[in-house]
């Protein structure tokens, strides 16, 4: 028999969790994983990989354990394996506490646990159903090299390509900033990392943005395990939810490759056609050829027929990036 009531850990759905208040004002941000060790909640945290035994044959299941601060974790279960690696569309989830080193799932119907790396599910009876093991992926296009003609914008030397950009102490881009020049239809290459804050929620928690022409914005939250709105990280903000949230964990690095079509207008200033997006997050399609109607909330650029710059909005979190390139694709 399928253990339903005890996989789902059911306390509260997810959208309830990311509209929690909280008080920012003395949140943590961790902007590296070496400080974000201080808190034991960190390596706990994460994505988790393994089998469960629905009663009919081991299934490949996946989980992504977010950290809600002070030992508070919120987890979230998925048949066929996390987002981007098998998952069904079928999910549970549910509220834990950490406790003497271990986070407890605490249900009438059964328990999770997880210890040293591994996330296991028994029922009443102590019967082991499922062990998931905690793992960090990598974006596939990570690290990918600018092709021949691509402009450089930050390869961690220096900002000079992008207008109020800094460079930290270890060679990440801290935002805002805005590219110097100018483009219209391209691919871009980005990476970046949100930071963890654990007591942080919604907005708050890991903002940025990234905007095509200055105009039309792919979101960066920390919304690892959310929903996937457009709002959210992958969103197209205030026009589309991505396809499927594909948010690593906070303080993973991870990867937008777009391709970008601009909108076209007449001789007289009318637009013709609406620009249109191609959005790959972590390797993985979640726009597929999207029309725009409209600049997203807040652009810093009105829709018109020039070429625009590349803008990567500061959101007062300490969000960073690195290795971004971009291939114009049309004169």
């Amino acid at each position: 028999m399928f253990r339903r009531a005890m996989l789902s850990l059911v306390l509260l759905p997810l959208v309830a969790v990311a509209a929690r208040a909280a008080d920012n004002a003395n949140n943590p941000a961790y902007d590296n994983p070496l400080a974000a060790a201080a808190d034991p909640d960190f390596a706990l945290q994460g994505e988790y990989v393994g089998e469960l035994d629905t009663g009919l044959g081991a299934v490949k299941t996946g989980a992504r354990v977010i950290a809600l601060g002070k030992g508070k974790f919120h987890a979230v279960l998925y048949l066929g394996g996390l987002p981007g690696d098998g998952w069904n569309k079928e999910v549970y989830e549910g509220d834990g506490e950490l406790k003497n080193g271990a986070v407890l799932f605490e249900q009438p119907q059964g328990l999770g646990r997880i210890e040293n790396g591994t996330l296991s599910m028994t029922t009443p009876e102590g019967d082991v159903v499922g062990k998931l093991s905690r793992t960090e992926r990598k974006s596939p296009t990570l690290g990918q090299k600018p092709p021949e003609g691509a402009v450089v914008l930050f390869d961690g030397r220096n900002a000079d390509a992008l207008v109020n950009g800094r460079v930290s102490d270890d060679g990440l881009l801290i935002p805002p900033a805005t590219s110097k020049q100018k483009f219209g239809d391209c691919s871009l290459h980005v990476e970046f990392r949100t930071p963890f804050m654990p007591l942080a929620r919604g907005q708050g928690r890991g903002n940025s943005g990234c905007y095509l022409q200055g105009r039309y914005e792919v979101q960066i939250l920390d919304s690892f395990a959310l929903a996937g709105k457009n709002n959210e990280c992958g969103g197209i903000y205030s026009v589309k939810d991505c396809d499927a949230n594909l948010c690593y964990p906070p303080l993973v690095w991870q990867t937008y490759d777009i391709d970008y079509t601009a909108a076209e207008f007449d001789g007289a200033g009318k637009k013709q056609k609406n620009a249109r997006i191609t959005v790959r997050h972590n390797g993985v399609v979640i726009h597929d050829n999207v029309e725009l109607p409209h600049a997203t909330t807040a652009a810093p650029v009105a829709e018109g027929a020039e070429k625009g710059p590349l803008y990567l909005q500061d959101h007062g979190n300490p969000v960073r990036f690195r290795n971004i390139w971009l291939l114009e694709t049309s004169k």
